[in-house]
């Protein structure tokens, strides 16, 4: 019986959380990739797992990886987005908040491809969160439960990690500084896109980052999990996606969405400020 793409997902993110799971806390070998940035071996290992799964079941679509880069022909349409470690700072120093992320971005090639299924695991608590494009569920323990995205808990993550292609307009450290944003919010850091997954399962009520995501093996998982869960994603200026300033908001419902808009634009300097 063939397996299904969502499945498939879940079966390559499963495969790349077991290697994160496994290296865990043990000695590893670091490879340069640019002033402040690394993989380690477990990054090299979580991919090569995943992407064995991806070939095993479809091995005429094309792979993404952050690691390795293109593989495969993109003629029919099919390419696979994977990110083997999301959040590697924090692995190599032995914190847990790291995900796993694969997506499928599929189409005809009259149309802009979309996210048609994703899988973005927790390698620590064993959950994976995954879409088939409609749905958004996670499983854990072999049970899938409905993402249900929540503003309850009033916490908002803000992403410090560079490329800041707004700044000086726009930094996202500022909007940390904010009095408004922390009346409104309770702000939090995590270096990880497993907090998008968060805002979508209703256990955080938004997050926000500067940069260019399109093609991003990083956010593309998570975005697709906020989306069919029935988050609020847009740009830093309340855009659609991939056409304008760029960034994320993404936000468990309007409301919220419209107070972090609001806050996010006080950040916006003019060009006269930002070229002081």
């Amino acid at each position: 019986m063939t397996i299904t793409d969502h499945e498939l997902a879940i079966a390559a993110a499963r495969a790349g959380a077991e290697v994160v799971r496994s290296r865990y806390g043990t000695a590893l070998a670091r490879f340069d990739k640019g002033p402040g940035d690394f993989a380690t071996v477990a990054d090299i290992e979580a991919e090569r797992a995943i992407v064995a799964v991806l070939r095993a079941a479809r091995p005429d679509d094309t792979v993404v990886g952050e690691e390795s880069g293109r593989t495969g022909s993109a003629g029919n349409g099919r390419e696979w987005l994977v990110d083997p470690l999301c959040g590697t700072l924090n692995y190599a120093a032995r914190s847990m908040l790291v995900a796993v992320n694969v997506a499928l971005r599929s189409g005809p090639e009259t149309t802009v491809p979309e996210i048609t299924a994703a899988a973005s695991a927790d390698p620590f608590s064993g959950e994976v969160f995954w879409t088939d494009g409609i749905r958004a569920r996670v499983r854990h323990d072999g049970v899938d439960a409905e993402l249900r995205p929540s503003a309850d808990s009033w916490l908002v993550d803000v992403n410090l990690d560079p490329p800041f292609p707004n700044d000086p307009a726009f930094r996202a450290v500022r909007l940390l500084a904010d009095r408004g944003f922390a009346e409104r919010f309770r702000p939090r850091v995590v270096s990880s896109t497993l907090a998008v997954a968060w805002v979508a399962a209703g256990r955080r009520a938004g997050y926000v980052t500067d940069g260019h995501l399109r093609d991003s093996v990083h956010f593309a998982s998570g975005i697709a999990l906020c989306r069919a869960a029935g988050c609020v994603v847009t740009d830093l200026r309340g855009q659609p996606l991939h056409t304008g300033r760029g960034g994320l908001v993404v936000a468990a419902d309007e409301e919220t969405h419209a107070a972090l808009l609001a806050l996010v634009g006080n950040q916006f300097r003019s060009d006269a400020d930002a070229s002081a």
